[in-house]
Parts: structure tokens; sequence; C-alpha cells
């Protein structure tokens, strides 16, 4: 039979390997966000570094407006000197958002549309696009696994005294997603 100090010393010990493997379960995965992470922001350098070119393809029409080409073109310098998703986040939606004008300002445009070039480059955004929204989705999946281990109890004591805080997801609208049209009958 085990006495009192054998089985405080078994409890101090459980605890111990408990709090241990606790603690490196959340250096894991916060590992694993940083890593997706990164998956994220080489989708948005790729995406960054189309825009010129798109900004090049559609300037030669001088009906073309300016105005989104100059916003476009600030935005992705804004973009490139942010850090992390909640720096990223606004910058990024704000080019979605001015990416989809200039795809709406191209339909008025059938040579422009036709043009090889353009067509290059929009197959490309597409293509960035989706790995951006593959990335993303892995990176959100990353965080939520890591908030929950860092938010419930047992392990919120370990992640509050190592200070893990709580992540935060990265949300960004896509220039390629279509707007739903709304049907009135």
């Amino acid at each position: 039979m085990l006495g009192f100090g054998t089985a405080g010393s078994l409890l101090a010990a459980g605890l111990i390997v408990w709090s241990v493997f606790t603690y490196n379960l959340l250096i894991k995965y916060k590992n694993l966000m940083k890593e997706a992470w990164s998956g994220i922001d080489v989708q948005l350098k790729r995406r960054a570094d189309l825009i010129p070119n798109l900004v090049e393809a559609v300037k030669g029409y001088k009906q073309f407006e300016r105005n989104t080409l100059e916003e476009v073109t600030a935005l992705r310098a804004k973009t490139i000197s942010a850090e992390g998703p909640q720096d990223k986040s606004g910058p990024e939606n704000a080019i979605s958002r001015s990416l989809k004008s200039i795809f709406a300002v191209v339909e008025a445009y059938p040579e422009l549309k036709a043009s090889q070039s353009f067509l290059d480059l929009h197959k490309n955004l597409v293509e960035i696009e989706d790995n951006l929204q593959m990335a993303r989705r892995y990176y959100n999946g990353t965080v939520r696994d890591y908030n929950i281990l860092s938010q419930t109890f047992p392990s919120s004591m370990i992640a509050g005294s190592f200070h893990f805080d709580k992540a935060e997801f990265f949300e960004i609208e896509l220039a390629t997603e279509r707007q739903v049209t709304e049907v009135k009958i």
C-alpha cells in the first residue's frame, strides 16, 4: 500500500509531466501557426508581384479609371510593409476590392478582356487566390486548434502562465469571388 508521501510524490511527478507535455503541445501549435502563416504570406507576395503587371496591362486603355489603378498600386505598397495577420488583413481586403473593381470595369472593354496578356494575368490571379484560400484554411485550422488548447481547462493554466495568447484568424476577401446576384421577383 502506498503511503501519503509516495502518493503525493506520484501526483507531483504526474503534474510535472502533464505540464511539460502541455507546454510542448502549445509550442507545437504555435510553430504550426507560424508555418501556416508563411504559406499565406507566400501567396500574398505572389499576388502583390502580379499587381504591377495587371496595372500595366490595363493602363493603356485611356478611358480606364486611373484612380483605381493608383489606389491598387498604393495598397500594394502598404501590404508589402505590413506584418502578421492583423496588420495584413485590412490592406489585403482593400486590394481585393480594388481588383474586383478593375475586373468589373474590364467587362466594358472587350478588346482588353480578349487580350492574351490580360487573360494570362487573370488566370495567374485565379490560381494564386485558390492557393491563398487553401493556405488560409490551413492557417485558420491551426489557429483553431491552438486556441482550443490554450483556452480550455486545464491546459489554459499552462498557457496563461507562459503567455500563450489567443491567436487571431485571418479573413480575407478574394478578388476572384463573385458577388451573389440578388434576384427580385
